[in-house]
């Protein structure tokens, strides 16, 4: 599935680290559902429960705070992606910007973020880890992908990162303009990483309906895909592109 994975398990181990409920659905669906239908173990850490999100619009919380629905959501689409062992970590949603708040990710020191992450890591034996590259901005985003590069540093295994090329977020970026003028992630310059920087593009376009399926059942979130004309969606969601960290 990668090609410098030299994998020391039959059959493989994949951990993917990341920091909120829907970041292994939203970055990451397609390579877990590839993953699992090639018969690899696959596992994912998320670091919080993604307190600090914003329900979307009309979304009814039925008397229950936002973290419950995000871990709820989290737990089936983790299953529906055919993960095999989900973790999940006790800090605290960091939010986009300002003081990031007590028992936070950014909040943490980094040190014991990547212990957590380490300590998975020698219960998973993975052969490969991936996060997301953080090209996006968001700080808890870039806090678990730096653990997950180091870990998978100490332990000799290749760590890729999930990637949405320039290209493509410059295409987002202009409808979005358009469509949702108050996105915080607006107001980065440079979205997405270079393309010449891509490593690998995996087709992903055999799991498209289920990553769609899984995408759905994080209903508390406004996808970052809803509402893009259907070309634009398809080609976030039907390719998968990493850089090797």
């Amino acid at each position: 599935m990668l090609p410098d994975v030299d994998p020391r398990h039959d059959p493989p181990r994949l951990l993917l680290a990341v920091a909120h409920p829907d970041d292994e659905t939203f970055g990451c669906g397609s390579v877990l559902a590839h993953a699992a239908s090639l018969g690899w173990e696959t596992t994912v850490l998320c670091a919080t429960r993604g307190e600090a999100g914003e329900p979307a619009p009309g979304f009814d919380l039925g008397g229950r705070s936002l973290a419950e629905h995000r871990e709820e959501e989290l737990r089936a689409a983790a299953r529906l992606l055919g993960v095999g062992r989900l973790v999940l970590l006790d800090l605290v949603d960091s939010g986009m910007d300002g003081d990031p708040p007590p028992g936070s990710l950014c909040a943490a020191d980094p040190a014991t973020v990547t212990e957590a992450v380490r300590a998975v890591a020698a219960e998973v034996e993975p052969d490969v880890v991936l996060s997301l590259d953080a090209a996006d901005g968001h700080r808890d985003h870039a806090r678990v992908r730096d653990a997950a590069v180091t870990v998978a540093a100490e332990r000799g295994v290749p760590a890729y990162l999930q990637a949405l090329p320039r290209s493509l977020m410059d295409r987002w970026v202009a409808h979005m303009v358009e469509a949702r003028p108050e996105m915080a992630h607006l107001q980065y310059a440079d979205l997405g990483t270079p393309d010449d920087e891509i490593a690998v593009t995996l087709d992903g376009s055999a799991h498209l309906a289920v990553r769609e399926q899984a995408i759905a059942l994080h209903a508390s979130q406004t996808s970052p895909f809803e509402g893009l004309p259907p070309d634009l969606r398809r080609d976030f969601l039907a390719r998968d592109h990493l850089v090797r960290a």
